[in-house]
Parts: structure tokens; sequence; C-alpha cells
């Protein structure tokens, strides 16, 4: 069994960064981890993935080198990275594990609130 645990969110203004941290328990089952969002009256959107095993990433066009997803193994903890922050980067940010297809995934954290203030 994979449990997620988002933290890092909070409230920020626009330009600033943060970084969200996703702590997985159950690594020996993870083949890949992701970042979503989704904000007040919008679809879910999928941000970034990371293969456990290997570290190879994936980014959605919208990120443009602003977000990194990156993953400790040791601790179990895969990260993302925002810089530069924007009031339409303001969502609950979501981590997942094990994709069944490209954006949809087997186990899911409870969210965190990312709040970028203008």
């Amino acid at each position: 069994q994979v449990q997620l645990f988002e933290s890092g969110g909070g409230l920020v203004q626009a330009g600033c960064s943060l970084r969200l941290s996703c702590a997985a328990s159950g690594g020996t089952f993870i083949t890949a981890v992701a970042w979503f969002r989704q904000a007040p009256g919008k679809e879910r959107e999928f941000i970034a993935s990371i293969i456990w095993s290997d570290g190879v990433t994936y980014y959605k066009d919208f990120v443009k080198g602003r977000f990194t997803i990156s993953r400790d193994g040791a601790k179990e903890t895969v990260y993302l990275q925002m810089n530069s922050l924007t009031v339409e980067d303001t969502a609950v940010y979501y981590c997942a594990a094990n994709p069944t297809s490209p954006y949809e995934y087997d186990y899911w954290g409870q969210g965190t609130q990312v709040t970028v203030s203008s």
C-alpha cells in the first residue's frame, strides 16, 4: 500500500518561490510520482512526473522551466520546486503515485494549498 503526504504549501507573493514535498510510504511499490494541481472552478491538471527508479522527468508545457520535480530515494520524498510564482499558480497541489495511464494514478495525497497574492 502506498500513502502520500504533501506539505510546503502556503501564501506567498507573486514572483516568490515555494518547494512542495510529497512524502511517500511503501516506496518499494512506487513506479512513478506526479504532481497535479486544481484551481477553483477548473479541472485538475498534470504538472510533472518522475520515474522512481531512474529519475527521468516529464513536464507539462505550461511549466516553461519554472517548476522542477525531483526525488530523494533515501527519504522517499518527491519535491516540486516552484519559482517565479504568479497568481495563476494558485491552486491545491496534489501528488500522486503509480500511473495506470498517462494522467491517471492509483494513489493520491490529500493536497496542499498554494495561494499566490499579487
